[in-house]
């Protein structure tokens, strides 16, 4: 069912997710925060999308989780918490991270917070000039959330990690890419194109043997040098009982540019 804040459309085999909330900077409640997870799983699972891209609205891409509504008081048990960002907030990075698309972060804006995490889990982020990424949670006094303390420290080191957590201070979009955590910064009437030549790239791409890949990249991040190998045969073995790998081969025999059709 259709949530409004998130738009949602398919073109060209690429599923296009836009959080549209610009009053809010992108904000998202739990029903929006719901909605891409299931948006996120369905092009997972549907052979027709071969790429995401994710974006936002406006001057904010996502400014983190909608406190403003509050949560009703009442007593509160031990595990409440804990449930709470199992459920939400790391349900939804851990979409971004587990789907079987190549996903791109079209970061147009603010992203902070959760906000900013949602874009670091993307496989490819795209910034305009005016974005900028906040670790919000040292100004309200909270932990970091949203799978940040597992991903940062990953992306830029364990220093840079603490800085950015400790400090909270504003990252501009130049300085993210200097650090690793953008792929490429481009002015903010660019954004869009650049973000749909990408995708068109990835769309027309080997869709399994991207999606091995990702998984590999991923969970070598976490795995031993052992792991990480017998890990890699077998994405070797999976990959080549694929119509992509055969036609990738042929081509290559043939001297001809292959065709991919995500099968």
């Amino acid at each position: 069912m259709p949530v409004s804040g998130i738009r949602h459309e398919v073109r060209e085999q690429v599923s296009y997710l836009t959080i549209d909330r610009p009053k809010a900077l992108g904000a998202l409640t739990p029903a929006l925060r719901d909605r891409l997870v299931a948006l996120l799983e369905e092009a997972s699972a549907d052979p027709r999308v071969r790429a995401v891209v994710l974006t936002g609205t406006g001057r904010g891409f996502c400014a983190g989780a909608d406190l403003r509504g509050g949560a009703a008081e009442g007593e509160r048990v031990a595990g409440d918490v804990a449930r709470t960002v199992r459920l939400g907030a790391q349900r939804l990075i851990a979409a971004v991270l587990d789907c079987e698309k190549p996903v791109v972060g079209a970061v147009n804006g603010t992203a902070a917070g959760l906000g900013a995490h949602l874009a670091f889990a993307c496989d490819l982020v795209l910034a305009a000039e005016s974005a900028r990424f906040i670790e919000v949670f040292v100004r309200r006094g909270l932990v970091p959330d949203a799978g940040g303390a597992h991903l940062l420290p990953q992306l830029v080191g364990p220093q840079r990690a603490k800085e950015l957590m400790f400090f909270g201070d504003a990252l501009p979009a130049a300085e993210a890419q200097r650090l690793g955590l953008v792929n490429r910064v481009v002015t903010d009437g660019e954004l869009e194109r650049t973000a749909r030549a990408w995708a068109a790239r990835l769309a027309s791409g080997p869709t399994r043997s991207l999606a091995l890949t990702k998984q590999l990249v991923n969970a070598s991040l976490g795995a031993d040098r052992a792991a990480a190998f017998a890990a890699e045969a077998w994405a070797q073995e999976i990959n080549l009982t694929t119509e992509d790998a055969g036609e990738g081969l042929r081509a290559f025999v043939e001297r001809r540019s292959p065709t991919f059709r995500g099968r």
